[in-house]
């Protein structure tokens, strides 16, 4: 399914935004955001550092992405159907605070509802707790580091799926 937003342009001008399924082609794309991403920086940076969104990842899970209007990749989510979990989502640093996180968490809830799915759980890296809770997620635990592949506790917080009205 692919769905159209605006975003909140800067200097409050919108952008025109596609959220579209991911394709194998965008693998690179979507890696390159993964690995770039400044939240990933510092003590974070080892966790994403030899990170691949594969083609076969791509064609495996529901994974949509954020286009603005000249086919830049502003975001992504990936959604697990079984158990239900948001494995990734990613924001590009340039596309920050503009809406496109909430606008991607939106699309996420409607092919969850159309999944028959009633609630996501998210394992959220820590500083993304905020956004997450305001965008409606409640937390429901902490998933315990995992050294060496994760040096941090992480938030685990579910997404309720309301069913359509």
């Amino acid at each position: 399914m692919t769905s159209d937003m605006t975003a909140a342009g800067r200097g409050g001008r919108g952008k025109a935004v596609r959220i579209r399924r991911a394709t194998a082609r965008d693998g690179k794309r979507l890696t390159g955001l993964v690995r770039n991403s400044r939240a990933y920086q510092g003590p974070y940076e080892p966790m994403v550092a030899g990170y691949r969104v594969g083609p076969d990842y791509i064609e495996t899970h529901s994974v949509h992405v954020a286009v603005g209007e000249d086919d830049a990749v502003l975001g992504f989510y990936a959604l697990v159907l079984s158990p239900p979990e948001l494995d990734l989502m990613f924001v590009s640093d340039a596309a920050q605070g503009l809406g496109i996180g909430r606008g991607l968490v939106q699309h996420m809830a409607g092919e969850a509802r159309r999944a028959g799915i009633t609630a996501v759980r998210v394992v959220s890296h820590p500083p993304a707790e905020g956004f997450y809770r305001s965008v409606g997620a409640q937390r429901c635990g902490t998933v315990r580091a995992n050294p060496p592949a994760v040096m941090w506790d992480r938030p685990e917080l579910i997404i309720p799926i309301p069913s359509a009205w």
